[in-house]
């Protein structure tokens, strides 16, 4: 038994022994029409890791839980929920994002990218390879968003993007640790594997140059 399924029965469980459930009535069926604050569900398409992906979900579901919950792509880590830790960074369109901030539906043709899109055990993507040999993790609750942001990012110096501690705006930005730190400021490691996160960004920054 998974551990989801575990934890969904024992949710069961004990909303079932409850007391008073014995009791409880059905709440009526309401529509979106007939109670505003209803949801609604809509269906929403989007290519997921190469893959196209068709939805119906309830038009509250963030981005990050139809990964997760709908797609079962667990990759990406709902961390806290409020877009300040950076566990949840998927990619779309090329572009990093934070997916717990996001909605679904606001998605409706995107190109979306997340850990497992990146590469597989046999053939791990370059920052994945560096990520273990620079020894970037310990938890590894964190890496999934620290490995899709730094790919983004890469891709952002390569644009000509500058970030604040870019000091020419007129120049092509440097890849320096300076750089990078402020660049990765919005992905957390409660475990402190900063430095090696920088050198593993370092060396694939090498081999693209």
């Amino acid at each position: 038994m998974s551990r989801r399924a575990l934890v969904a029965g024992a949710a069961a469980a004990t909303s079932a022994t409850t007391p008073g459930s014995a009791d409880a009535q059905p709440a009526p069926a309401t529509s979106a029409t007939s109670n505003p604050g209803a949801s609604a569900i809509s269906k929403v398409s989007f290519r997921v890791n190469g893959e196209v992906r068709d939805l119906a979900v309830d038009t509250r579901t963030t981005l990050l839980d139809a990964l997760r919950e709908h797609l079962q792509l667990t990759g990406s880590k709902k961390g806290c929920d409020h877009g300040q830790c950076g566990a949840c960074t998927v990619m779309v369109d090329g572009r990093r994002i934070y997916s717990c901030l996001t909605l679904a539906v606001m998605h409706e043709g995107d190109e979306v990218t997340t850990i497992e899109g990146l590469g597989q055990p046999g053939n791990l993507h370059p920052m994945q390879a560096a990520f273990v040999k620079h020894d970037g993790y310990q938890c590894g609750y964190c890496t999934p968003g620290q490995i899709c942001a730094s790919v983004a990012m890469l891709e952002e110096i390569k644009a000509g993007m500058p970030s604040h501690a870019t000091a020419d705006l007129t120049a092509a930005p440097r890849l320096t640790p300076e750089e990078i730190r402020e660049r990765m400021s919005g992905n957390i490691c409660r475990c402190g594997a900063y430095s090696n996160i920088v050198d593993a960004i370092t060396e694939v920054a090498g081999r693209q140059a």
